[in-house]
């Protein structure tokens, strides 16, 4: 379409610059004026004709009278017949089949051209009209440039306006498609723009669509799991209580509690409150504070190094409990636990220190595997179960940001917390 619009204002640019500097007789105003002019020569004398033209003769146009027609000094051309808007003009001299020829100034040689028209009249003689050219008043090449302008001007208004009207659509499902990368519960995008484009957002929403129908699938039948798994647990803790061994009796409750502990967690990480609440703008910076304010009530000092005030936009209860899972990792399993938190112009980055053994370097990814537990610096006489590190990068990844672990120089690890801004 955009093409077609562009075409279409060459074509008139090129028209219109060919009519302004020679425009079709037809336009040239000299038809207007010869009825009249004809019907009163006609009907006058013969030998006043001369005279008569001399008057009707202005600036404009000229008129001359022929007695025959080999006095007229006209171009020789293939076909001197006016054929446009003959007929109306005859109809006008109520003679259908008087003879009019017609010259453009492109049919003289060299330059000087004029538009000439001549008509016979019902004696014989002739009329001859003639008009000078019109133009734009210049030569050929400034003209030429100017359509050149004029059409360059035409095509990037079209391209500009073509443009606009699909960068506006793209812009918005570019727009959806990062929200829902942080929102899975976003909602569809509104299928605008370009055929192709709505094709685009409409199989996106379609997509978009299965994937929270799977989501959901997915978390409801693993939560049910979870749960029904309670009951024989309890079972096996009652007849646990008939064993009469104490040693025996002792490590299947161990492996109760512990299995209770990990469904526990299960619920917990399946059922996530934290995933529900509505993003909304907040102070990073003070909810950073509040934690470490909670930690010095249990006599835990934690270093703090950042802006007073930073606001992002996100989910408080999910980013809190992001940082209360890496500060209990860094208090827990090593030392000297510290929060940097840092502002650049495209995203934010939280850091949580410490001085402990650090992490394999084999092992820095494979931690955030669900149940996933190291055997030495983090293991199960902790008490975890897996699901801290899990957890906490499904909320940062929902969130359109990443969470990853990295050993420090001097020993240590630094949980690197990155967010979109």
């Amino acid at each position: 379409m955009a093409m077609l619009t562009a075409l279409a204002f060459n074509a008139l640019f090129v028209q219109l610059a060919g009519v302004w500097a020679y425009p079709p007789l037809s336009e040239s105003g000299l038809v207007d004026r010869i009825a009249s002019i004809v019907n009163l020569l006609d009907a006058s004398e013969p030998a006043s004709r001369s005279h008569l033209t001399q008057a009707v003769s202005d600036g404009g146009v000229t008129v001359a009278w022929y007695a025959t027609r080999q006095g007229i000094e006209v171009p020789v051309v293939d076909d001197p017949e006016y054929h446009q808007d003959s007929e109306g003009l005859r109809r006008l001299l109520k003679a259908p089949e008087a003879r009019i020829e017609a010259y453009q100034p492109s049919d003289w040689p060299g330059p000087g051209g004029r538009y000439a028209l001549l008509l016979q009249l019902s004696d014989g003689s002739w009329l001859m009209f003639s008009s000078a050219s019109r133009s734009w008043g210049l030569e050929e090449g400034p003209r030429n440039l100017i359509v050149m302008l004029l059409v360059l001007m035409s095509a990037g208004l079209v391209a500009l306006l073509a443009t606009r009207r699909l960068a506006r659509p793209l812009q918005q499902f570019a727009q959806g498609a990062r929200r829902f990368g942080v929102d899975f519960r976003a909602p569809p995008i509104e299928p605008v723009g370009p055929h192709e484009i709505r094709q685009a957002i409409l199989a996106f929403n379609a997509m978009q669509a299965q994937l929270q129908h799977f989501i959901k699938d997915r978390t409801q039948m693993l939560a049910a799991i979870s749960h029904d798994l309670r009951t024989p647990l309890t079972r096996m803790r009652l007849r646990g209580e008939f064993i009469e061994d104490p040693e025996q009796q002792q490590r299947l409750f161990r492996d109760v509690d512990e299995m209770q502990a990990m469904i526990n967690s299960a619920l917990e990480f399946f059922r996530d409150d934290a995933r529900l609440e509505q993003a909304t703008p907040l102070d990073l910076a003070e909810l950073v504070q509040t934690l470490i304010d909670d930690y010095r009530d249990q006599a835990i000092d934690i270093a703090f190094s950042g802006p007073p005030r930073l606001v992002y936009s996100g989910r408080p209860l999910g980013l809190r409990r992001v940082m209360s899972n890496l500060l209990d990792n860094a208090i827990k399993y090593g030392g000297e636990p510290e929060i940097v938190l840092e502002q650049g112009a495209q995203q934010l980055t939280l850091r949580v220190l410490d001085r402990g053994p650090g992490i394999a370097a084999d092992c820095l990814e494979q931690v955030f595997e669900p149940f996933f537990r190291l055997e030495q610096s983090r293991n199960k006489s902790t008490g975890g179960v897996g699901l801290g590190l899990s957890s906490a990068r499904a909320i940062v990844r929902e969130h359109g940001g990443q969470l990853t672990l990295h050993n420090r120089e001097g020993g240590g690890l630094e949980a690197r917390v990155t967010l979109p801004v």
